[in-house]
């Protein structure tokens, strides 16, 4: 149960942060995998929460973190 319920926290965040991010447009599975990898980086730096919005909230936070290191190192990339 534990599974499904990190799926759909994660859906959720990474959807979120996508959509704080529209110049990242990424598919629903990218947008899972981003959100779940939101909520490992976002129980990292805030601790854990108990409650289901307590876990998007803290999901959606380390997605956008997440969100912003990819922009910025996208953005010091030089197209040739």
């Amino acid at each position: 149960m534990g599974f499904l319920v990190s799926i759909l926290v994660g859906a959720v965040a990474g959807w979120l942060a996508d959509l704080v991010f529209k110049r990242f447009s990424f598919s629903l599975i990218v947008q899972i995998l981003l959100g779940i990898a939101g909520g490992f980086v976002g129980r990292l730096i805030f601790g854990g929460d108990t409650s289901l919005i307590g876990q998007i909230l803290t999901a959606f936070a380390g997605a956008v973190i997440i969100l912003f290191i990819a922009g910025l190192i996208k953005g010091s990339q030089k197209t040739v």
